[in-house]
């Protein structure tokens, strides 16, 4: 009988089957949710870019808050899918509607307004990959766009929002 082909040999030989499928499973899993998480940041980066566009739509052509020349709540969260969790920690706090003049610059009066911007600020991003919890602070995502009604009509100004208006 040749050394190292006895059924003691064949015993270790499978444990050794198992360490490796251990091994390569582990690094497979990773990989694949690496690539899962991702996509799933891609994701969450274009809803944060509709979230945007949204908001600065409805900024155009919803009336706004001329006392103090901002959004109402309201607005920002129809902008932000009515409150359903698209992403998640995003909220009204993370979207910011600013009235502009044409060069860019806050307006003071109202009869100024030249161009509405909304931007996401601030949002983070939280990693689910195994033995890796990172949490990315995303770029921030805004849209201008040119002034349109800001809610007026002939008679009286129009609350074209979903939900109650203030």
């Amino acid at each position: 009988m040749f050394k190292g082909t006895g059924p003691h040999q064949q015993k270790q030989q499978r444990g050794i089957y198992t360490i490796e499928f251990a091994i390569v499973g582990a690094v497979f899993f990773l990989l694949l949710f690496t690539v899962l998480e991702v996509g799933r940041l891609f994701f969450i980066w274009n809803i944060l870019t509709e979230a945007s566009r949204r908001g600065a739509r409805l900024a155009t052509v919803c009336h706004f808050d001329h006392s103090a020349v901002s959004a109402f709540d309201p607005m920002r969260e129809a902008a932000l899918f009515d409150k359903v969790p698209m992403a998640p920690n995003l909220g009204i706090a993370n979207l910011q509607v600013s009235y502009l003049q044409i060069d860019g610059a806050p307006v003071v009066d109202i009869n100024d307004i030249a161009l509405v911007r909304a931007e996401i600020i601030n949002y983070q991003h939280q990693l689910i990959i195994p033995g890796l919890f990172l949490t990315l602070n995303s770029p921030s995502f805004a849209t201008t766009l040119p002034r349109e009604s800001l809610g007026a009509t002939r008679t009286k100004y129009t609350h074209c929002l979903p939900s109650d208006a203030p």
